[in-house]
């Protein structure tokens, strides 16, 4: 098998690409009417998702609705969208303290990753692609990523990644939603 080696930009070219390109994807008009995800990778092309269904919507609410209740003081965001180094990503839940709340102020994405960054998995979703959002998450700034189950089952990692047995952030949070 052949390696390849991928150069990237520097994080702060990426940033600049991002929030270009992410000013322009939010003032076209016809990328505002699709229903569904859009994100976009780190060459700046845009990334559409279909709907999510029913039950991968129910479970980002009921995470999201734990950590209202389980979480320190902060903010619980749903589709939440982040700079990384591939792009503006959206993670499906996200967890921001309140001084990481106060960094984003009037932006439109994180510029660094909540602390917390939940996915929750889709019956399309590889395991090559969760790893590599973990990936994209944990050098973006995430303290934590949280992978939840199709059938609710949480996992916790912090920053390696390194499985966790509970959430350091928010140690009351659920095994299972």
């Amino acid at each position: 098998m052949a390696v390849f080696t991928i150069a990237l930009r520097s994080q702060t070219e990426q940033t600049r690409l991002n929030l270009r390109r992410w000013e322009e994807v939010l003032n076209d008009p016809q990328l505002r009417r699709i229903e569904g995800r859009v994100e976009t990778d780190r060459h700046g092309r845009v990334i559409l998702t279909l709907p999510q269904l029913p039950h991968h919507g129910r479970l980002m609410c009921k995470v999201g609705s734990l950590l209202e209740v389980h979480a320190p003081s902060g903010q619980v965001i749903t589709v939440c969208p982040i700079s990384t180094a591939d792009g503006v990503r959206a993670v499906d839940v996200g967890w921001a303290s309140d001084e990481k709340w106060e960094e984003i102020a009037n932006l439109d994405f994180f510029l660094r990753a909540p602390e917390i960054c939940v996915e929750v998995i889709s019956p399309s979703n590889s395991e090559e692609e969760i790893q590599e959002k973990m990936a994209l998450y944990f050098d973006a700034g995430a303290r934590e990523v949280w992978i939840c189950g199709i059938f609710g089952k949480m996992s916790f990692y912090a920053a390696g990644p390194r499985l966790i047995e509970l959430s350091e952030l928010c140690p009351e949070f659920p095994q299972e939603v």
